[in-house]
């Protein structure tokens, strides 16, 4: 599987990124898939790994490179309990730091970098992300009507700028939930939500789950939520882009 780290202007100067693509040549419809707050480190690879294998190019941007090139904290090899709210305390002030304002114009540097990389096929591209990515992910769909045509969100907080973000989403709309994260009250108005803004979607709760689900390097995963994220997120992104 090549893969490769890249450098993506932008407007507050170069995010460092890594993208993964298949092997043989040719050129694949484009996935910007965004990180949890952690960042990018070697389950962030392997993931975007595994995607790439079944044929798409995928990207996956140092969401805080205004801080530093990857990884921007020094992270454990496993984040476990015992360290994680020391990671926290470092990992908040970044996600802070991140306003609407420099998610939207990241996000624009973003697909303007991948839609031009040489194994790229034209035509939509698809965005998905995991914790923060997710609401990342949506706010990138909703910026991009006529460009991203799936979206997908993983244990996010995909809810937290409420309906005026929703109406203005054109792609259609996966989001898997952590039980942790989201009761089933407040499911069924977001959900609300999303019919009253006509978005295509699937939205729902993956049971026995707390947040941070799909990443094997801390206490969260859970094996089988993982390979359901897989089943979920494929059919997703084999209806909305053209794999050739």
């Amino acid at each position: 599987m090549p893969t490769k780290m890249l450098q993506i202007p932008t407007a507050d100067g170069q995010a460092d990124a890594f993208a993964a693509f298949p092997d043989g040549g040719g050129r694949h419809p484009g996935v910007l898939m965004y990180a949890d707050g952690f960042g990018i480190r070697p389950v962030l690879r392997e993931m975007a790994r595994e995607l790439a294998g079944h044929g798409y190019y995928v990207l996956v941007p140092n969401l805080f490179y205004r801080h530093g090139p990857a990884p921007v904290i020094e992270l454990p090899e496993y984040i476990g309990e015992e360290v994680r709210p020391a990671v926290f305390a470092q990992v908040m002030p970044l996600i802070e730091a991140h306003t609407p304002e420099r998610v939207l114009s990241d996000a624009d540097a973003y697909l303007r970098f991948l839609t031009t990389q040489p194994e790229v096929s034209a035509g939509p591209v698809a965005v998905t992300g995991y914790c923060i990515g997710g609401l990342l992910a949506m706010r990138t769909a909703a910026a991009h009507p006529g460009q991203v045509a799936a979206a997908a969100g993983f244990h996010g907080p995909v809810g937290a700028d409420g309906p005026d973000l929703l109406s203005k989403l054109t792609a259609q709309v996966y989001l898997g939930h952590a039980e942790g994260d989201m009761s089933p009250e407040a499911l069924g108005e977001l959900n609300q939500a999303l019919d009253a803004a006509g978005v295509s979607y699937t939205s729902e709760i993956y049971p026995g789950t707390i947040h941070g689900f799909t990443m094997s390097d801390t206490d969260a995963f859970n094996p089988a939520a993982l390979q359901r994220h897989w089943d979920c997120l494929l059919p997703l992104l084999g209806r909305t882009l053209a794999n050739g």
